[in-house]
């Protein structure tokens, strides 16, 4: 009897795989699940961008209700106006100092910590409540510290040496606002480092022993280049901070930027503008030329870093 071998055949195409609109649906998959995050930054993002954009072209005048059409006034009079000056000045001054001390603490204690010395959860934690305790409880202790009768002076006086007016002089009141938060945001950059640190292959370690390396070409060559993103992530997230610094410089100075604008920055000075003067028109010419300088900086770091393009 004769078999009737049946003729080998592939596997079919899926019917479906040929209609339109299921490869339409298919190709729109990753939008689909994409949508509702790029409704929430449209709605909180996008948008608030482009109308305080729009908003700095206009006189505002809020309890009146009305808007005046300014064009470019609000920018011009920005160019002429000399709190602008000094609170650039000390917004940048004060990123140009807080973030490379910050970055540069927070890895040697993660560096510490990471010999696997005695207590080490202990001191992983101290160093890190700071950063989940409220600014504005960090900053009244600090306040306390910093007055003419405050601890800062009374330990000074007990070392023989003079007290200071941290509050009021205007040559250091910035400068005590940047001890305060590069004490109060070392923790949170350590434990990055810390994890970073961690992540780092043994075997590199081994290979650079084996060829000879000393412990400064080990961290030279392959403890630094191996840290490099997460440096990227601390100085990039470390500038975007700084340069928005307000409620520190709020409850020092109680709101005015004293002593002498000592104390006065961009966010500060907007505040100021937007809900005391109600002058929003101008306060939006302020965030827009505060956000190019904080792009700036971005771009700035990223080209140093070796970082240039976005990958």
């Amino acid at each position: 009897m004769a078999l009737v071998r049946s003729e080998e055949r592939g596997p079919r195409a899926p019917l479906l795989s040929s209609n339109r609109w299921y490869r339409l649906v298919r190709h729109l998959t990753g939008y689909i699940f994409l949508a509702p995050m790029i409704v929430i930054l449209g709605l909180f993002v996008v948008f608030p961008i482009v109308y305080v954009l729009y908003l700095s072209l206009f006189r505002v005048d809020l309890l009146a209700g009305t808007w005046t059409f300014a064009g470019l006034d609000n920018y011009r009079y920005l160019l002429e106006d000399m709190k602008v000056r000094y609170a650039l000045r000390n917004t940048i001054t004060y990123a140009a100092v807080v973030v490379p001390t910050q970055t540069v603490i927070a890895l040697l204690l993660a560096a510490i910590l990471n010999t696997g010395i005695r207590g080490r959860e202990f001191f992983r934690v101290a160093y890190f409540v700071p950063t989940v305790t409220s600014s504005a409880v960090l900053t009244l202790i600090f306040m306390w510290m910093y007055s003419k009768t405050g601890l800062l002076n009374a330990i000074l006086n007990r070392l023989g040496l003079p007290g200071y007016d941290w509050l009021n002089d205007p040559r250091i009141a910035l400068v005590s606002i940047m001890i305060m938060n590069i004490w109060s945001t070392v923790g949170q950059y350590m434990v990055i480092y810390l994890a970073a640190l961690q992540d780092i292959p043994r075997t590199l370690y081994e290979a650079a022993r084996v060829d000879g390396a000393s412990w400064w070409q080990q961290l030279r060559y392959v403890t630094l280049p191996m840290l490099k993103p997460a440096t990227n992530f601390v100085v990039i997230m470390g500038i975007i901070g700084t340069l928005q610094l307000f409620d520190q410089a709020f409850i020092f100075s109680d709101g005015s930027g004293g002593p002498n604008n000592a104390t006065l920055t961009m966010v500060l000075y907007i505040y100021q503008n937007a809900f005391r003067n109600f002058d929003f028109g101008y306060a939006g010419a302020l965030s827009f030329v505060l956000a190019v300088v904080i792009m700036i900086g971005t771009v700035l770091y990223r080209a140093l870093a070796g970082e240039g393009r976005y990958r």
